[in-house]
């Protein structure tokens, strides 16, 4: 009896949080129709309003389906942005964007104080030979996969063969990226600890520095393919170099500022980090430098060298509670739905072949690194998101090269789209049957440590 009545009132709890989410839809939709707002600041505050609401309502329903929260957020995007509802216009969804700045750098930030040097150093084989084997495998595959659907990709088919050669290249390195915001989302929501959790947090902060270093050292390898008359520089290097050993420099200075702050004062914590995530950034930006490489030495150095890491931490995921609502939600909204629906059969061959590809890989890492079981089980799972970070780099194509910007950026919209709904909801089905999660609290205290 006691099971059936706490069953009904989950029912009615759930029905409840239904006929809310469609009242607050509703009250949306008459608002936006009675009479448009033509004030730009009270459309932004509108879509802030309904993107919180509903998608924090949403998360809640989507959660008895043991779907992530995130993939709920997406949905809300999708259908209140400019292509579904038509809550808020494409103008109110530009205007939202800088809201991944902060995300960004929170993500970052995370992901360093998540990483300890004990557990690098032990996971130090494992790492090595996953980001290795993952880079090459994914990039190998997915940009032959590239060569062989340029025919049907018309940004492509009209290029040179060395042109069509770096594309491919770069569409190759793009795969291997992956989705730190994706998988802190999954992992806060689930409160995952345990060999799996650690490792895929681990491995993908590992892989996306990896990723970013070396895409800046790609792109100034192809452009004499890409640009006529453009030649390989040498001086092009050195600047990119500077940018690495300043990026991780600046890392160092703000993560040991950060231990004497927070020791030393230790109240505000959250305008500090709304400080780091928008001034700092955009200071990080204006010297070229690469804002997540620096948070992410940042984080490290808080986590290792003293012992404010976890109160850090703590500030960091009250913090991004809110903004990955609002960050997943305007990723959803901002996707161009029409243009899913012309560009998804080719998005789907990508998504296929970089799926296949990942796990290959990771069969082939774990045993080469010799990876405990359950990370040659279900480590590839945290590897299938992309996110932020993936459209930022396709930002710097657009900007680097306008002769493929219009279709590349297309193609890599809608592949990230679907590699953005499914991978978390892959990556937490993963997680359930580890048994990491809070559900099985019990059974994942005594689970083997992967280090």
């Amino acid at each position: 009896m006691t099971g059936t009545a706490a069953s009904r009132s989950t029912l009615r709890q759930r029905a409840i949080e239904l006929f809310a989410l469609i009242v607050c839809t509703c009250l949306a939709l008459a608002v936006t129709r009675a009479e448009p707002v033509a004030d730009e600041r009270w459309n932004v505050i509108l879509a802030i309003g309904f993107l919180l609401l509903a998608g924090t309502m949403l998360a809640n329903l989507v959660e008895s389906l043991l779907l992530p929260h995130l993939t709920a957020y997406i949905v809300v995007g999708v259908v209140g942005g400019p292509h579904v509802l038509k809550l808020f216009d494409q103008d109110t969804v530009e205007v939202l964007l800088p809201v991944n700045t902060l995300a960004i750098s929170l993500i970052a930030l995370a992901g360093g104080l998540e990483l300890e040097a004990k557990i690098l150093v032990n996971l130090l084989r494992s790492l090595f030979w996953s980001n290795v084997v993952q880079t090459l495998v994914v990039g190998l595959a997915t940009a032959i996969a590239f060569m062989a659907l340029v025919p049907y990709l018309p940004f492509a088919s009209q290029l040179s063969q060395r042109a069509r050669f770096a594309v491919a290249a770069i569409w190759g390195l793009l795969a291997s990226s992956r989705s730190p915001s994706a998988t802190l989302a999954v992992l806060a929501q689930t409160q995952a600890r345990g060999p799996l959790a650690r490792w895929s947090l681990t491995f993908v902060m590992s892989s996306d520095v990896v990723v970013v270093i070396a895409f800046a050292f790609l792109l100034v390898a192809v452009r004499p393919w890409l640009i006529e008359g453009d030649t390989l520089s040498i001086a092009r290097l050195s600047v990119l170099g500077r940018e690495i050993v300043g990026s991780v420099s600046l890392g160092i200075c703000l993560g040991l500022a950060l231990i004497a702050y927070v020791r030393l004062i230790g109240r505000h914590l959250q305008l500090v980090l709304l400080a780091l995530g928008f001034v700092v950034t955009d200071g990080l930006h204006y010297v070229q430098f690469d804002p997540l490489l620096a948070f992410l030495t940042t984080g490290f150095v808080v986590r290792n060298l003293s012992d404010q890491g976890q109160s850090l931490l703590q500030a960091v995921s009250r913090m991004s509670g809110i903004v990955f609502v609002v960050f997943f939600a305007t990723a959803g909204a901002h996707l161009d739905l029409p243009l899913v629906t012309k560009l998804w059969p080719i998005a789907i061959v990508f998504f296929g072949v970089r799926l296949i590809a990942t796990w290959v890989a990771s069969q082939v890492a774990g045993r080469a690194g010799r990876d405990a079981p359950i990370i040659r089980r279900f480590g590839w799972t945290s590897l299938v998101s992309q996110a932020g970070l993936t459209l930022a780099l396709s930002h710097t194509i657009e900007r680097e090269f306008p002769l493929i910007a219009v279709g590349f950026r297309s193609l890599v919209v809608v592949t990230v789209a679907i590699n953005e709904v499914l991978g978390p909801i892959v990556f937490k089905y993963a997680l359930e049957r580890s048994c990491e999660t809070s559900k099985h609290e019990a059974i994942r205290d005594k689970l083997p440590s992967v280090v």
